[in-house]
C-alpha cells in the first residue's frame, strides 16, 4: 500500500507534468465509481472539463490537485492504485479505470487492480475537513518529541497501532512503522504510554530519516507501486526489518531470526532480542 514516500514520489513527478495544463476531457472505463463528486447536483465529468490544474499537493497519503474552478481533485491510491503519465494515443494500461486528457497531449491514467482507489472532486471545506482529520506531517517542525510523547501518554494501546493511526501522524503505514520501531529497538506491542521521552525522541528521528531516504529512492516497490513513468521504487533493497521474517531472515544487528506477529490486523516483523517488550 503506498505510504508517504510513495505518494510524495508521485506528487513530485506529477507536478511539472500536469500543473498549468487544462483538462480537455475525461474517459472512464467499466468501473465508473472510481470518479466521485461530493458536491450535490454536479456531474463529475462536466466539472473536470476545460479546467486548469493549478497545483498538486500532498496531505498524508492523499494527493490534492487544485483546479481553476475553485474545486479540488483528491486522489487516494489505497492499496494498488497507480497514476501514469502517457501520450494520449497510448493503449490502456492494466486495470485502467480513468484517463484524464490534458491540453499538453498527454494523459493521466489511473489504474487499480483492487478497485479501492478513488478520484474525488470536493470543495475547499472538504479539503479543510481532511486536513483537520489527519495528524501532523512527520516533517512538521511543530511535531516535537515532547508533543508526540504527550499524545502517546493518552494512548494505552500498542505503539504500532498508534503510529498507524493517521490522526496521530499522517502518512505512516506498515512498512515504515516496522522499520522505525526496529531502528529504535522498540517492541511493536510496547504500550504507547510507557515510552520515555528519549525513546520518543529517537523514534521520531528514525521516522524522519527512514521517510527521507525512501523519498530519495522513490519509494518501496514489492508488487504494484510505480511512479508516474512506470518505474519501480528502489527502497525495497534497503529495508532492514519489514518482511524479513520470510525465508529465515535474521536481524542484521544480532543475527537472531526475525519473528512475525499480527498487530492490529497487520503482519509485523521484529527482532525478539533487540526489540524486547518492557511495558
Amino acid at each position: 500500500m503506498p505510504e508517504l514516500p510513495e505518494v510524495e514520489t508521485v506528487r513530485s513527478l506529477l507536478e511539472p507534468a500536469i500543473v498549468g495544463r487544462t483538462i480537455t476531457d475525461v474517459t472512464l472505463g467499466d468501473f465508473s465509481g472510481v470518479l466521485e463528486c461530493r458536491i450535490p447536483g454536479l456531474d463529475p465529468l462536466c466539472v473536470l472539463r476545460n479546467v486548469e490544474i493549478l497545483n498538486v499537493t500532498r496531505r498524508g497519503k492523499y494527493l490534492i490537485a487544485g483546479l481553476s474552478n475553485g474545486l479540488f481533485l483528491i486522489v487516494h491510491l489505497r492499496m494498488t492504485g497507480r497514476l501514469l503519465i502517457l501520450p494520449a494515443d497510448s493503449p490502456p494500461v492494466r486495470f485502467q479505470h480513468a484517463a484524464i486528457h490534458l491540453s499538453s497531449g498527454v494523459d493521466l491514467r489511473f489504474g487499480d487492480q483492487r478497485k479501492f482507489g478513488r478520484l474525488t472532486i470536493v470543495a475547499a471545506e472538504d479539503v479543510a475537513r481532511l486536513t483537520n482529520r489527519l495528524g501532523p506531517e512527520p516533517f512538521d517542525r511543530r511535531l516535537t518529541a515532547s508533543v508526540l510523547r504527550d499524545t502517546l501518554q493518552r494512548r494505552p494501546g500498542k505503539i504500532k497501532n498508534a503510529l498507524l493511526d493517521q490522526s496521530l501522524i499522517a502518512g505512516l503505514g506498515n512498512i515504515y512503522v516496522d522499520e522505525a520501531l526496529f531502528r529504535t529497538r522498540i517492541h511493536p506491542e510496547q504500550a504507547s504510554n510507557s515510552l520515555s521521552l528519549d525513546q520518543v525522541r529517537r523514534l521520531l528521528q528514525a521516522i524522519r530519516l527512514i521517510l527521507r531516504l525512501a523519498i530519495l529512492r522513490q519509494g518501496t516497490t514489492f508488487a504494484s507501486f510505480e511512479n508516474p513513468y512506470g518505474e519501480a521504487g528502489e527502497n525495497a533493497g534497503f529495508l532492514r526489518a519489514y518482511g524479513k521474517s520470510r525465508d529465515g531472515g535474521r536481524c542484521p544487528r544480532c543475527r537472531t531470526p526475525f519473528q512475525k506477529i499480527v498487530v492490529g490486523g497487520r503482519g509485523t516483523t521484529f527482532c525478539p532480542r533487540c526489540q524486547f517488550r518492557t511495558g
